[in-house]
């Protein structure tokens, strides 16, 4: 079959892929695809593609980091890399609530990369597989002219009756976030930072002592399959989840936009550790800005129906930051004065 080539109409027409955002460009991409075999009970959309497999439902999730976009090997250990890899990937099958059991792993590698730090990052990402008790079963190595890239596939598996998905949120459900968050981002502003000075100054030393733990924050992630363990342990199936990757708020207005519905969060409910307060303050950064916006911080977002509450509200490691709101399906910050402002998702835009 021949390409046909383009008249000059349509060589005028031209869409910048900046003008859709990542999430209009999938939308796009969603919209003309149509999927045939019966199999397949979730494809695009979400947090992982959901696949019939008889008993149970299989989990497949992709993820992609490259140099200079995702991560910057300035300051970036291969070891912590290879283990972020995995855990971001890990992550979207937490957020199905389901356990992953295999990754494969795809590397585009420039003449930059030695067979030496190969085996760093292969170190890191053995360590992730330990930890999440995941087997690495294959994937592929090619050339790069632009840097490292790192694509792993992450497949897993859920009881058909436990699959959780972004669209099943309900009226009235209460809004839940695991561990604290905007650390990472202000780790990631620590590094930038110190970056910096060393660039303009290679006799300098970082000063990152009082970053410390933001700094781990951004650069070796932990997906939180200890909550999916202890959601299983409690009988609580959420009624919607994603996980944190983009913003808190950006997350959320996924979870909204594909339940149709709207929400209301609790600026004093956020969970902020003190350290990234602390380190926030120092670099002048707005810490509730960080939370709700920073990404990063793969915590799991949630939604449980209210007679689940009990089973949670002494969680530590759980807070209760707001609740749906499928009326008016407004989107809104309550702030300590108790106003009501209308959230905006200025998380991370990958175009």
């Amino acid at each position: 079959m021949g390409i046909r080539p383009a008249n000059k109409m349509e060589e005028n027409k031209r869409t910048e892929i900046g003008d859709l955002g990542e999430f209009g460009l999938i939308e796009r991409i969603q919209s003309k695809i149509t999927n045939t075999n019966r199999s397949t009970v979730k494809g695009i959309g979400d947090d992982a593609a959901v696949i019939d497999c008889g008993d149970r439902y299989q989990l497949v999730s992709t993820d992609m980091l490259i140099e200079g976009i995702h991560f910057d090997l300035s300051y970036m250990p291969l070891q912590h890399l290879g283990y972020k890899a995995v855990s971001v990937n890990v992550s979207d099958i937490a957020a199905m609530n389901g356990t992953p059991e295999q990754i494969t792993v795809s590397l585009g590698l420039s003449n930059r990369i030695s067979v030496e730090a190969i085996d760093a990052l292969y170190e890191g990402i053995k360590f992730a597989c330990k930890d999440y008790n995941v087997d690495l079963v294959g994937g592929d190595t090619t050339a790069s002219q632009t840097g490292l890239i790192i694509s792993i596939t992450a497949i897993g598996t859920v009881d058909k009756d436990k699959v959780v998905y972004r669209n099943t949120a309900k009226d009235k459900d209460i809004i839940c976030v695991t561990g604290d968050i905007g650390g990472a981002y202000i780790g990631l502003q620590a590094l930038e930072r110190e970056k910096q000075v060393f660039q303009a100054n290679p006799d300098m030393q970082p000063e990152l002592g009082d970053f410390e733990y933001a700094i781990q924050r951004q650069l070796k992630p932990v997906a939180r399959m200890d909550i999916i363990h202890e959601l299983k342990e409690l009988k609580i199936v959420p009624t919607s989840m994603i996980d944190v990757s983009d913003g808190l708020v950006s997350d959320l207005f996924h979870i909204c936009k594909s339940s149709d519905v709207g929400a209301a969060i609790f600026e004093d409910k956020l969970p902020l550790s003190n350290e990234a307060m602390a380190s926030a303050v120092e670099l002048n950064i707005d810490p509730i800005t960080a939370a709700m916006n920073g990404g990063e911080d793969y915590e799991l977002l949630f939604t449980i129906a209210q007679s689940d509450h009990d089973k949670i509200k002494n969680h530590s490691d759980i807070s209760e930051i707001g609740y749906v709101n499928a009326k008016d399906k407004a989107k809104n910050l309550i702030t300590k004065n108790e106003q009501a402002i209308a959230l905006q998702a200025q998380g991370w835009k990958h175009f």
